[in-house]
């Protein structure tokens, strides 16, 4: 993501820069003579250049900041009262930050910096009662920590990080966060910048997704800023630091549940249950808030949480009004309803098998996105999934009954799209089978897992879906629908074996990440399903 423009205040009234357009210096070292090694830093990073960079310039870059900082902190206890006796070592704090930034240019020297004992002393400035000066600091560690500085270093990028760490860098980014206005172009610039430092930490260091969380109070801010109505830049950002935060994180996830978090992602939702978003950056900030509720989605105690603020119904009532988050609402059902039942019985209760099965028979809604063949596999593919976690968490009753009576209804019609389905799974199953089979193994290490893996990705795992459907209905015992299945079976040259063998191989592979117990309930439902298909 493109950082935006950090403010320019050399340029801003009464304050000189180092160098002036015509190579003029006018800044002088503590003694008062000229620094030429500063000078030389200062116009290599003017000419885009980093030859000049070395630990020796770096040292007197740390030493003159150190020396400007000391100044303003006895210029500020001295005339605490008295701004405009410290205005002046404020002005040349600022510029001595601003000339810090040429240390991006050599991150291999970020160990050497440390060792300096610098980064307590830009830290702590994140705290300082000048507002501009955290701002400063802020642009200052996002640039140190870019993902375009950071490349091919990563373990001084990791010192540094760690460095940062260690000296509360992450609670001080999330404290001043909270003192910034976005009225102020400048705050607003840095609440971004706040935010990018932030990723930048993670990226280095992917622990930091959770450090942050325990340490601060960087979650309820980002839950608040995705509530605001209104769309921008800092919204769209906020959105995608939470998805970020989210993305492989248990602890994030029951963490932002317990602060009501999935009500507000929910919230933020809605005001796209009837409109679509108006930019490209909109719809993305929209397909990051799905992202972040599917994440919160994970841990049970949050799918109770989004049946009880009303999440299904909203789901349902995207995919009625066919706006661009159909798709997205697809897919948070769908996480929803995976092995937690009271959400597959809130689903049929509150009439969502109508709209289900449309988007099942390939009824959904045109518009650019969703033309696109990867688009509506997606969208196919999770249908599936929606479709059979309903036959799993539905298992008696009327609501079964409701269910099985969709598969009837217009003469079969969707038993016929079932196994329409199932034959172009199979047939790409098929073919990447042989590819596989055809490759010279002793120039491909892979060993049976990969192989597996690859067919899963070919589409093997929505095989093995459609044939757990396939088994549900037939166990049904109902005779119309054992014919209808029987006869298309037929038709294709196909027998009940051929399904029996997708289920026996998805049971011998069925994996315990959701605990042992649904492993056990798992293969034991399939296994019934293979010793009912067996021919009688």
């Amino acid at each position: 993501m493109d950082h935006r423009n950090k403010r320019r205040r050399d340029e801003e009234a009464g304050v000189l820069p180092l160098v002036t357009e015509n190579g003029d210096f006018h800044g002088v070292s503590g003694s008062g003579v000229i620094d030429l090694s500063l000078l030389e830093a200062v116009e290599s990073s003017h000419n885009g250049g980093v030859e000049v960079l070395d630990i020796r310039t770096m040292k007197k870059l740390v030493l003159s900041f150190e020396r400007r900082l000391r100044d303003n902190l006895e210029a500020r206890m001295k005339y605490p009262e008295q701004p405009d006796k410290f205005a002046d070592s404020e002005v040349e704090l600022h510029e001595e930050i601003e000339r810090l930034k040429i240390l991006a240019g050599g991150p291999e020297l970020y160990p050497e910096l440390v060792a300096l004992n610098t980064v307590p002393s830009i830290v702590d400035l994140l705290g300082h009662d000048n507002i501009d000066i955290a701002i400063d600091v802020v642009g200052l560690l996002m640039d140190l920590t870019d993902e375009d500085v950071l490349e091919d270093n990563d373990e001084p990028a990791r010192i540094l990080v760690d460095a940062l760490i260690e000296n509360s860098a992450l609670e001080l980014l999330v404290q001043n966060i909270s003192r910034l206005s976005e009225v102020d172009p400048d705050e607003t610039a840095a609440i971004y910048n706040t935010l990018a430092t932030i990723e930048n930490m993670i990226e280095v260091k992917p622990a930091v997704a959770e450090l942050v969380c325990e340490r601060t109070k960087l979650l309820r801010w980002l839950l608040g800023r995705i509530k605001i109505r209104e769309f921008d830049g800092n919204k769209q950002y906020a959105s995608e630091i939470l998805a970020i935060l989210l993305q492989n994180s248990t602890a994030n996830q029951k963490r932002l549940g317990q602060m009501n978090g999935v009500d507000g992602v929910l919230q933020a939702v809605a005001l796209y249950k009837s409109r679509d978003p108006k930019s490209s950056d909109e719809e993305e900030m929209l397909e990051n808030l799905f992202d972040c509720l599917c994440c919160l989605l994970m841990p049970v105690e949050n799918k109770e949480r989004f049946i009880k603020s009303e999440g299904v119904e909203l789901m349902i009532i995207i995919m009625k009004q066919k706006k661009s988050a159909y798709g997205s609402a697809i897919r948070a059902l769908d996480f929803a309803m995976t092995n937690y039942p009271p959400a597959c019985e809130r689903f049929v209760d509150v009439l969502g098998l109508k709209t289900a099965f449309a988007a099942f028979m390939g009824k959904i809604p045109l518009s650019k996105k969703n033309k696109k063949e990867s688009y509506q596999e997606e969208l196919e593919e999770r249908i599936i999934s929606l479709i059979a976690s309903l036959f799993v968490g539905i298992t008696r009753g009327s609501r079964r009954e409701r269910l099985l009576s969709k598969f009837v209804e217009n003469e079969c019609e969707k038993i016929d799209r079932l196994m329409e389905l199932y034959l172009r799974y199979s047939d790409r199953v098929k073919t990447e089978t042989e590819r596989l089979n055809n490759l010279d193994l002793d120039d491909l290490e892979m060993d049976v897992e990969e192989q597996y893996n690859r067919k899963l990705e070919a589409g093997l795992y929505t095989l093995q879906l459609i044939a757990v459907i396939l088994g549900h209905l037939w166990s049904s015992e109902h005779q119309q629908m054992r014919g209808r299945i029987e006869l298309l079976l037929r038709q294709q040259r196909l027998t009940k074996e051929d399904v029996r063998l997708v289920l026996k191989e998805y049971h011998e592979n069925i994996g315990d990440m959701d605990g042992p117990e649904n492993k056990e309930r798992a293969q034991g439902r399939i296994q019934r399903f293979i010793a009912a298909l067996s021919d009688q």
